[in-house]
């Protein structure tokens, strides 16, 4: 029992890190995300450039190496890379908001593709104003058809955490190796496995409660 203790009390704590990774980028990376749609679909050409090329330039780089730059490369930054030493944990976070941001922008750009335009004309027909039907009409059946693909990249989200110990923030996987490195068995792993498996449900029977609410609204 006190072997099993000293194996699952440091995984619980690494677990802990991957959950609050999880959570800071989810709730930021979101947000982040549909604005990046609407610069994209903005009529400023610059604004809608950038953003462009950001989403690209995320998309089309690996996680790792953002990961790496932000932690590592910033800071070596001449004149100014002083100033932009960031604790690991923080940079870790900051890379995750802003490589999540570009696939989530992604995913709601799809979704508002799907909206038939007989959806404005109605709207215009019944009196609401551009507002109005934004957040009554068009909002709600965008995050209808990207809540799927909103599902799936929330459990990528949660499996790539496990990058955190690449840029030394001790995460779920970081305390898993290092038992398994003192006590020379695999059984660790299988544990990380069941965490990260554990996590994944619990966010799996939440979008399915959403979709399912959605649904029937």
């Amino acid at each position: 029992m006190e072997d099993f203790m000293s194996m699952i009390v440091p995984m619980l704590e690494g677990a802990q890190t991957t959950i609050l990774l999880f959570l800071i980028a989810i709730a930021l990376s979101i947000p982040l995300g549909f604005l990046l749609t609407l610069a994209v679909r903005s009529s400023f050409k610059p604004l809608s450039w950038f953003a462009q090329t950001y989403i690209y330039v995320m998309r089309g780089t690996p996680l790792l190496l953002q990961l790496l730059i932000i932690c590592f490369g910033l800071p070596m930054l001449p004149v100014v890379g002083e100033y932009l030493v960031l604790d690991r944990f923080v940079a870790a976070c900051l890379g995750f908001i802003l490589n999540y941001a570009a696939y989530f922008a992604e995913i709601f750009r799809g979704g508002l593709l799907s909206i038939d335009k007989g959806q404005y004309e109605a709207a215009q027909v019944l009196g609401l104003n551009k507002f109005q039907t934004t957040t009554r009409i068009i909002l709600p059946q965008m995050f209808r058809v990207a809540l799927p693909s909103l599902a799936n990249e929330s459990i990528t989200l949660v499996k790539d955490t496990a990058l955190l110990y690449a840029v030394a923030v001790p995460e779920l996987l970081h305390y898993a190796q290092t038992v398994v490195n003192r006590d020379f068995t695999i059984v660790p792993f299988l544990v990380a496995a069941l965490m990260y498996l554990i996590i994944t449900l619990v966010l799996t029977m939440f979008f399915k409660w959403l979709e399912r609410r959605f649904k029937f609204e």
